[in-house]
């Protein structure tokens, strides 16, 4: 398939921001249940700039998401196939989850007793958001790239490491005494979201297509070769459905996003967690959320170019 880099934008933004979200609650209520103590209490304003990120981040991609509609005017239709459409429901959830980060904040802005409860029901909206986000890919069952469990679990693992690295970059600067254990979580989420990816590289690798030339033709010969897909001008088919990069380069952006969105940033963290300079500590923590972001974008980009659509079998051949 093309990558189309709104929708790449998209996944890896909100997919931070609902990490992001669930970080904070979890923060919060480890503090509620005890698990914090009093003295290293996170103060209020960590709560509200995190929610503030989280929301900006939401409405980035939210905006990234217009420029893959050829009609952006028209984007209010997206929700009105909500009962049978993935992405109906994703459009629906996101507005949700803007809406309850954006009260989380303001709860904690004016000291609330309920922002425990309206933290509660954004991270139902978040696990709401990655199921329907990861289910636009997964149900497609002619791509088998992405017709599997993996898919879901990809995307909720990837959203949370991004989300619980930028919690604690939050937290090195906003509330010290909360950075060490984040950072033991996001090293954690993101050595389980590098386990999860390469096995569904692994598993992708094994895939061999299940159609045929035979069957993409209707011609039912033993020994058909296609010597031209019967045009040789630019086609809709030809630009949407295949990415035009070489082998070479997708080996290439496949270990640099190893690299680079998991290797890389788990060092980060590691350093800036046993360092003691707060100052070198912020500065670690930030480096790996950058890098991280980045190495995502090349996951998702490679998530989208490898799979492999089986019209491109009929189309693979120029004259």
């Amino acid at each position: 398939m093309k990558p189309a880099f709104s929708v790449v934008f998209l996944t890896t933004l909100s997919g931070a921001a609902q990490g992001l979200m669930i970080a904070l609650f979890g923060v919060e209520l480890a503090a509620r249940l005890g698990l914090v103590a009093a003295t290293a209490a996170p103060p209020p304003i960590f709560f509200v700039a995190g929610a503030a990120l989280a929301v900006v981040l939401g409405v980035l991609g939210l905006v990234a998401s217009f420029f893959h509609l050829g009609h952006p005017e028209r984007a209010w239709r997206a929700i009105a196939m909500w009962r049978t459409s993935w992405l109906s429901r994703e459009c629906l959830c996101l507005p949700v989850f803007l809406a309850c980060a954006a009260a989380y904040g303001v709860a904690h802005w004016f000291a609330s007793p309920y922002s425990l409860v309206i933290g509660a029901l954004g991270v139902v909206a978040s696990g709401a958001l990655f199921v329907c986000t990861a289910m636009i890919y997964a149900c497609l069952r002619f791509l088998q790239e992405w017709a599997t469990p993996l898919t879901m679990v990809n995307f909720v693992l990837l959203g949370c490491a991004s989300g619980f690295t930028i919690a604690t970059a939050c937290a090195a600067w906003l509330a010290p005494a909360q950075a060490g254990g984040l950072a033991i979580c996001a090293c954690v989420l993101t050595i389980a979201g590098c386990a999860s990816r390469v096995a569904s590289l692994a598993r992708n690798a094994r895939l061999r297509p299940k159609s045929t030339v035979q069957s993409a033709t209707g011609i039912k010969g033993p020994n058909v070769v296609q010597k031209s897909r019967g045009f040789t001008a630019g086609a809709f088919n030809l630009r949407e459905f295949f990415h035009g990069q070489t082998p070479r380069t997708l080996q290439r952006v496949k270990w640099t996003f190893l690299v680079v969105a998991f290797g890389v940033p788990f060092v980060l963290m590691v350093l800036g967690a046993s360092t003691s300079s707060v100052g070198v500590s912020i500065a670690l923590f930030c480096a790996a959320c950058v890098l991280q972001y980045a190495g995502l974008v090349a996951e998702r980009w490679f998530f989208f170019a490898e799979a492999r659509h089986p019209q491109n079998l009929y189309y693979a051949r120029a004259a």
